[in-house]
């Protein structure tokens, strides 16, 4: 049986496998004569939406900015921010005062920009006034001369109450005295007798040596105790006029001290006209005439209690400046880099008594980079802020609500005794999140009021369209970065190199990646190899040597895996056939490091039911992708060969030698391969490998990495000898992504290796074996001695040899039981 040849497929011409740029596009020798970009090039889409956000005052329009790192989005809201009209929001100082009233919620005050510092000498001068003020107030007439007038009436009273209670006590024998009670002296009655005075407890001794009789102790003993009680209520009388008079003298003092207090008070009201410092100066002044004994100095300023607290009598008096922003010209802009809790909210501090105790106060409020920001822009990485603990569930309130609530972090999961709550502070701060896609989608997605609160989205693109206009604007890129780190120039052959890997790095040949972090990396990196080997400018030599040097140290993994290729450890051929084995192209990522190597897939088939099994998810080490790609294989099989009789095959797929996760559908045209060769038993060139994604009808779509994918399988066939028939299968919509290395192209231009682009099944398996693949008859089947006839001509044999046979007996007894059936029918007609 001879079998159809297929026809010579065509190839790729060596002008569709790289992109070259003509370093005469460019109108200088050397970036010596090119301007520095100004600004980002690529990102208009992002541009346009960082403007509107940037100047739309309205709730909720916060920024998200998503991309890829090294996408400029750090350097493009620098750009757009410092680009801010001067005409800014009004900024505030804000400080926070003692609250007289209830000092577990310190007030906050609200200054203009740079008058809280002055508030605060002001009011600090007008304490330090008032001590030394007040002292000489209350130490000179007419204040002296009234509290004298008032101790004499006290006197006066004091002693014509004891002196009618003491003329009581003669005219009955008795007298006053004094006794000492600890450091205290106080009043108590004494017996006459003989004119000498005795203590009460005395009498049972002068009765003793006869000076008075039993009677007459007795007698007295009952007197005492009737004027014992009289004393009592005189000395209540007489403590109560010692309040009175006190507290006249309290209200002396207070009139007088209020004169002096109420003049500095009122000057301070009239150089600051806010409203909320009226109200607190009130508060001032009315302490003030309450604590007189701190300012007359009969009450130290400061005094350490039992318990080794220093209390500070005058601290309730200061004014803690949280923000000032008397040197701040131009509208905040803050970038936190370390947006932990505190950092971005602020804190109270607290301080140790050294015995375990731990205190707080309004003086230990303090402000955090989001209050900083106020009126102004806070740019915070994302990532970073959902990785501190309380961070986005706080900064979601404050942007909800406007209003910023300063405490301590252990306060917000409820650690801490803390009882102090500041006054909140109104917020008009706009925050720009940067972070990535995947960020901003979990958040849309999952997070009720992410969408109230960033209602704008920048998305920063990865790649950019090539032009003319575009290489120039790489040049300036370029130009931008040597002069700011004072590199050599580039000539325009450097330039071209660069601009080349830029379509490298984009993946495909009319694009350029707009990750100028890794342009910028090859930019450095060629400098230095062009200083290394003593050139004044830098050429494309230098940039190649760059781009090799950077693969070669990220290229362990891979020295590695191709030492085992060659070694014969992996098994993998590069010529001759085998039936129902296949070379696969992966793609193996470590880091910012992608390399792609053949893989050995097989294929097995035998009796069965039409499953496919694919191995990998058996052994559990097959992703999602994969699993689906599989599955799509069953279904091709059963649209082009299943129609006409049932499948009656089951089939393994293996990746061979594979012992880590597999994901991805690339492999679906080579698994499709395999099995067509299994089922047909025409064998596949092993010197080739391919790749592509496929549908249920037989399309071959693209894939990533290509580039690697080629170069990986290349790399193999030239370390065992290029042989000219070897080469690579890619999908047809690949051809625009090819940017291959020069040795590639070079031996595709020496017919010593090859490249194929396919777009249906049908191509690919005819490349592979050489067979024509054949086409569906009108009946319905395949052409004949092509590959999907063979398949077509075993899957019927499978199928027929998985039908049961019947014997001769159970045949003929079926007959007589059908021929008594009918006989029984029609005798009931």
């Amino acid at each position: 049986m001879a079998l159809l040849k297929a026809r010579k497929p065509v190839e790729l011409k060596t002008e569709d496998l790289r992109w070259t740029c003509d370093p005469e596009i460019f109108d200088f020798d050397t970036t010596k004569t090119v301007k520095p970009i100004e600004g980002i090039i690529g990102q208009e889409r992002a541009l346009k939406a960082l403007r509107v956000g940037v100047d739309l005052k309205s709730p909720g329009y916060n920024i998200f900015v998503a991309g890829l790192s090294g996408t400029g989005k750090f350097t493009t809201i620098k750009m757009v921010l410092e680009s801010i009209s001067p005409n800014h929001t009004k900024l505030n100082d804000y400080a926070y005062v003692n609250n007289f009233k209830d000092e577990d919620r310190p007030l906050l005050l609200v200054f203009d920009a740079g008058k809280a510092i002055h508030f605060k000498k002001d009011l600090n001068r007008a304490i330090k006034f008032l001590q030394d003020k007040i002292p000489q107030v209350l130490s000179t007439d007419p204040y002296s001369s009234k509290k004298k007038q008032l101790l004499g009436e006290y006197g006066k009273t004091q002693q014509r109450i004891m002196s009618e209670f003491e003329d009581k006590l003669r005219l009955d024998g008795f007298t006053l005295g004094q006794i000492k009670v600890g450091e205290l002296a106080r009043p108590e009655i004494l017996a006459l007798i003989d004119n000498q005075p005795y203590f009460i407890n005395q009498l049972d001794e002068l009765v003793r040596s006869n000076k008075i009789t039993k009677v007459q102790s007795e007698e007295i003993t009952t007197k005492y105790a009737g004027y014992q009680e009289e004393l009592q209520k005189l000395f209540k009388e007489s403590l109560k006029l010692t309040q009175e008079f006190q507290e006249r003298i309290f209200q002396l003092e207070s009139e007088f001290a209020s004169d002096i207090a109420s003049v500095t008070i009122e000057n301070l009201k009239k150089k600051y006209k806010y409203q909320k410092v009226h109200d607190y100066l009130g508060q001032v002044l009315i302490n003030i005439l309450q604590n007189l004994d701190v300012f007359k100095g009969q009450k130290p300023v400061q005094e350490e209690t039992t318990a080794g607290i220093v209390i500070d009598y005058l601290k309730e008096y200061e004014v803690n400046i949280i923000l000032d922003n008397s040197e701040t010209k131009d509208q905040p802009v803050i970038v936190e880099t370390s947006p932990t809790y505190s950092n971005l909210f602020g804190t109270i501090e607290k301080y140790s008594d050294g015995r375990g105790g731990w205190f707080a106060d309004f003086t230990k409020i303090k402000a955090g980079s989001l209050l900083r920001a106020n009126g102004g822009y806070l740019v915070i990485n994302a990532m970073d802020a959902f990785s501190e603990p309380g961070v986005w569930k706080t900064l979601k309130r404050v942007l909800l609500f406007g209003q910023l609530e300063i405490q301590e972090l252990a306060n917000l999961f409820q650690f801490s005794p803390s009882v102090l709550k500041p006054e909140p502070i109104d917020i008009d701060t706009k925050v720009i999140l940067i972070g990535n896609n995947y960020i901003y989608s979990i958040l849309s997605g999952y997070e009720d009021d992410f969408n109230k609160i960033f209602k704008i989205k920048a998305d920063f693109d990865y790649e950019m369209k090539k032009s003319d206009q575009a290489l120039v604007e790489y040049s300036m890129v370029v130009k931008k970065i040597i002069e700011s780190e004072n590199m050599l120039e580039f000539d325009r052959s450097a330039i071209a190199k660069i601009v080349e890997y830029g379509a490298r790095y984009a993946g495909e040949k009319n694009k350029l990646t707009t990750r100028f972090a890794y342009i910028a990396d090859l930019t450095r990196e060629a400098c230095f190899w062009a200083k290394d080997s003593g050139e004044k400018n830098v050429s494309d030599y230098h940039v190649d040597e760059a781009f090799n040097a950077w693969k070669d140290r990220h290229g362990l993994y891979e020295s590695k895996f191709s030492e085992m290729i060659k070694e014969g450890t992996i098994l993998i051929d590069t010529e001759g056939e085998r039936t129902g084995t296949i070379n696969g192209l992966a793609v193996y990522e470590s880091g910012l490091f992608g390399f792609g190597k053949p893989t050995r897939i097989t294929a097995s088939v035998s009796l069965g039911n039409g499953n496919i099994i694919n191995v990998e998810r058996e052994a559990g080490l097959s992703g999602n992708s994969h699993n689906k790609g599989v599955l799509i294989i069953s279904g091709y099989f059963r649209e082009n060969f299943g129609k006409n009789i049932p499948l009656s095959f089951t089939a393994s797929l293996v990746f061979e030698q594979g012992y880590g996760m597999i994901d991805g559908d690339s492999a679906s045209i080579t698994e499709i391969c395999a099995l067509l060769s299994a089922i047909s038993g025409i064998p596949i060139r092993q010197s080739f490998a391919i790749t592509g994604s496929v549908n249920q009808k037989g399309e071959i779509q693209p894939i990533g990495g290509v580039n690697e994918k080629i170069e990986g399988f290349f790399d193999v066939c030239s370390s065992r000898g290029l042989n000219g028939k070897q080469g690579v299968i890619i999908p047809m919509q690949n051809v625009k992504d090819l940017m291959l290395k020069n040795e590639i192209v070079r031996a595709v231009q020496k017919n010593m290796f090859h490249i194929y682009s396919v777009g249906k099944v049908e191509e690919a398996i005819e490349i592979l074996t050489g067979i024509k693949a054949g086409k569906k008859l009108k009946s319905g089947k395949h052409e004949q001695n092509t590959v999907f006839g063979l398949v077509e001509k075993e899957l019927n044999a499978m199928h027929k040899k998985s039908k049961p046979e019947k014997k001769k007996n159970d045949s003929t007894q079926n007959n007589k039981n059908s021929n008594r059936e009918l006989k029984s029918k029609k005798s009931k007609r």
